[in-house]
């Protein structure tokens, strides 16, 4: 597929109360409202990234343009990030003031799956198809909207170094776990007090803190100051602890149901999701679409290899899209 340029990609930001929590979103291409069952502009097709953790949509902003991109700019590509994952802009609080309780726990993981739900029920028409490309927890969510709502006219779901089983139990599990179900309220105080920082102090911490990769993202690096928000940071934490207790065992029903309609993309030294996760599955599923990294691509890709992705999964996907 043809690639036009990034630089010229029509991008929309909008932040926005769903389930009465804030929540940022990036639209790539002239689609602003994919609701309006009436209109005949509606494209017979969304890109929808579910992020992984944490869920700030300005980490997905290259991978977006770059995919827009790649699919001859015919289809929208949003990405939503997750409920109280980003720092709302001024005038706006993290939580909606309205005596309507929209969803208890909005910013648990369980909360976080209804909060996309939610999303599109109120933001695109249900005769508009989806793909999902999922990052991380997102693969779980993702796995857990295809169950919950079947409905749903999902074309595809690409489950990007997908953790979807004994997070605990992995590599990097095994060291977090710790940290965010007994000890995540002591990272508080240090976070409050950086805070106070200026803009570009908390710039140049980032870029030390990422000064280890030949190339990075800049829109990471602007993202990231976002993490010198307690809000923002309680929120990432708590999402984080739920996911070492709850994602545990494989949703292999789920899986099975929707075999035809998923790719699974493992990374081989991935500490979230280890190479025999990769085994296991391809073994329970020899069916499937199931792929293992042969790039050396990292668990965190949209750090430094955005484009690079968004041309393989343009690359998996044109069977698809030429059945249109």
């Amino acid at each position: 597929m043809r690639s036009g340029s990034e630089e010229q990609v029509p991008l929309h930001e909008e932040f926005i109360y769903c389930c009465g929590a804030a929540t940022h979103v990036l639209k790539c291409g002239p689609w602003r409202d994919l609701s309006k069952d009436e209109s005949k502009n509606l494209p017979r097709l969304l890109f929808m990234i579910i992020p992984g953790n944490p869920g700030l949509a300005g980490y997905y902003r290259t991978f977006i343009q770059a995919l827009y991109c790649g699919l001859n700019q015919q289809y929208p590509v949003w990405v939503v990030s997750h409920a109280g994952h980003c720092k709302p802009p001024s005038g706006m609080e993290m939580i909606e003031d309205t005596d309507i309780k929209e969803l208890e726990d909005v910013f648990g993981l369980n909360g976080q799956v209804e909060h996309k739900l939610n999303f599109l029920k109120k933001n695109v028409s249900k005769d508009i198809k989806l793909v999902l490309i999922a990052h991380s927890i997102g693969c779980y969510i993702t796995l857990e909207m295809m169950k919950r709502a079947s409905e749903l006219q999902v074309l595809r779901s690409v489950l990007l170094f997908p953790t979807i089983e004994r997070m605990a139990q992995s590599p990097q599990g095994k060291l977090m776990t710790p940290l965010l179900c007994k000890l995540r309220y002591a990272l508080y105080m240090p976070v409050y007090l950086l805070s106070f920082l200026p803009e570009g102090v908390k710039a140049s911490l980032v870029r030390f803190a990422l000064r280890g990769m030949k190339t990075c993202d800049e829109s990471s690096i602007t993202t990231s100051i976002n993490l010198f928000s307690v809000d923002c940071i309680a929120n990432i934490l708590y999402m984080a602890s739920q996911e070492m207790i709850k994602v545990v065992e494989r949703d292999s029903t789920t899986i099975k149901q929707n075999l035809k309609k998923l790719i699974f993309y493992y990374g081989t030294g991935d500490s979230w999701c280890p190479q025999h996760y990769y085994d296991e599955i391809k073994m329970d599923f020899p069916d499937g679409d199931i792929r293992l990294c042969e790039k050396g691509l990292r668990h965190a890709f949209v750090l430094d290899a955005s484009k690079e992705m968004a041309a393989m999964i343009t690359d998996w996907l044109q069977d698809d899209l030429t059945k249109l």
